[in-house]
């Protein structure tokens, strides 16, 4: 009888092994599926862009970057519109030039922050809702920045502002990412560049008007504006429906497999080097401009519409030479430039006695040749690295996201602090080392295997 019980115990746990190992199979498969869909979708994306078809397809290409290209521009202009204003508010609610910084390095925190969540979101629901949300919050907040007048209120809520920011950006690049991968993702999200630089010269030329002529909440009304018109404007584009609900433990372990891979952590990191040196030149900008040089706050809004052209150069640069040159030596090229542009601010602050003009002129080509190199580092960085995971495409763009919206943070938080010009030309010209190391080894990594081969 007591043989007998052991075996019925026995057996019932063979019975639930298997039963484990026939769950663990079903899972295994269902993932393998989806991402199956997700290399189909992309071929079959690329083949259409090729083929250059007409119709539906078509219109459904051009309506998805259009919508990218406006939610990249809103989540942008939410910062450059500010820049110029950002002395004006110090003086209006009395704070030192590091609690106002303060109003931009929370913005980049709070759109760093639920990046993956956007992601997960996106996945789980489809790209629709998550996005609609986004933009409510957005517009909302923005909304109660230009009612409401206090110092705390203006930090808390562009916080909010940021979270909304933040997941329609990442949510516009899943969009992209749906239907485009490789090289051509690479040509594309420079066309997404091309908005950012849109936002990055036209907002702070703008935002220079609004300083001058109006006051600095009108800024916050135009970007509600904005963020309505992007919320109309997805019900013209089919999106991806949701899919099977991921268990948390299940989300983690895709976030963690896919940052343990070299070929996606390191361009992914790159990437995020050249971002957040540019946060924090667009943070200190406006008191090196109007404080240190005496620039009016027009007259550095108008120096927004050379840093676009200096964008603009380069996303045409990725846009014209990808195919040809290929996404890694772009980015390598693009760290060079950023690297040797922060080199060569830290000669210029270094210089004593160098005559007002000529410390302008010569900041103002460097601010320049940095943007362009990030421009040419940034498209190609995210390219490489979330076509290194052919599935789930919608984790890889955030994660992605997450990683170099966090990097920014942080540097917009130091350069709160940095109030010597020596110091955050110095972190500066770090960072840009930083990108060109990880694009040396990211490029070395991918190169080894092909010889092999």
């Amino acid at each position: 009888m007591t043989e007998q019980r052991i075996l019925s115990a026995d057996e019932k746990q063979k019975r639930q092994k298997r039963q484990k190992q026939r769950e663990q199979r079903q899972e295994q498969r269902q993932e393998q599926r989806q991402e199956q869909q997700q290399e189909q979708q992309g071929e079959q994306g690329e083949q259409e862009q090729q083929k250059g078809q007409d119709g539906s397809g078509r219109k459904t290409a051009q309506r998805t970057m259009t919508l990218a290209c406006l939610l990249v521009f809103m989540a942008q202009m939410a910062t450059t519109i500010y820049l110029p204003s950002l002395p004006i508010v110090a003086h209006d609610f009395g704070m030192s030039r590091s609690y106002a910084a303060l109003s931009i390095s929370v913005f980049v925190i709070g759109a760093a922050a639920p990046v993956i969540l956007w992601g997960v979101a996106a996945d789980r629901y489809g790209r629709r809702g998550p996005l609609l949300a986004s933009l409510a919050l957005f517009v909302l907040t923005s909304v109660l920045i230009a009612v409401f007048r206090s110092p705390e209120a203006l930090l808390v809520l562009r916080a909010f502002q940021g979270i909304g920011a933040g997941g329609s950006a990442i949510i516009a690049r899943i969009l992209v990412r749906d239907r485009w991968s490789g090289d051509e993702l690479a040509r594309r999200l420079s066309v997404l560049s091309i908005a950012f630089i849109t936002a990055m010269g036209g907002g702070q030329f703008l935002g220079g008007l609004i300083g001058r002529y109006a006051h600095w909440e009108t800024g916050f009304v135009v970007l509600a504006a904005v963020g309505s018109v992007a919320a109309a404007l997805t019900f013209t584009v089919p999106f991806e429906s949701g899919r099977a609900v991921q268990r948390p433990a299940e989300v983690l372990r895709i976030c963690l497999t896919i940052s343990r891979q070299p070929a996606f952590l390191l361009p992914a990191l790159a990437g995020g080097a050249g971002f957040a040196t540019i946060v924090m030149l667009q943070e200190v900008s406006p008191f090196v401009f109007q404080q240190h040089f005496g620039l009016a706050t027009d007259t550095y809004g108008s120096l927004g519409l050379l840093l676009g052209a200096a964008y603009f150069a380069g996303a045409m640069t990725v846009n014209r030479r990808v195919a040809r040159t290929g996404a890694g030596r772009l980015m390598t090229a693009g760290s060079v430039i950023m690297t040797a542009s922060g080199v060569l601010m830290i000669v210029l602050w270094s210089l004593d006695g160098l005559p007002s003009t000529v410390a302008l002129v010569a900041f103002v080509a460097l601010y320049c040749v940095t943007t362009f190199g990030q421009s040419v580092l940034f498209p190609n960085s995210m390219a490489t690295a979330v076509s290194s995971r052919p599935g789930h495409g919608a984790y890889a763009v955030s994660l992605c996201g997450f990683l170099q919206q966090s990097m920014a943070g942080v540097a917009a938080a130091s350069a709160a602090l940095l109030h010597r010009d020596l110091a955050w030309a110095g972190v500066a010209a770090a960072l840009g080392a930083a990108a060109w190391l990880l694009t040396r080894v990211a490029t070395t990594r991918v190169a080894a295997p092909s010889e092999g081969k």
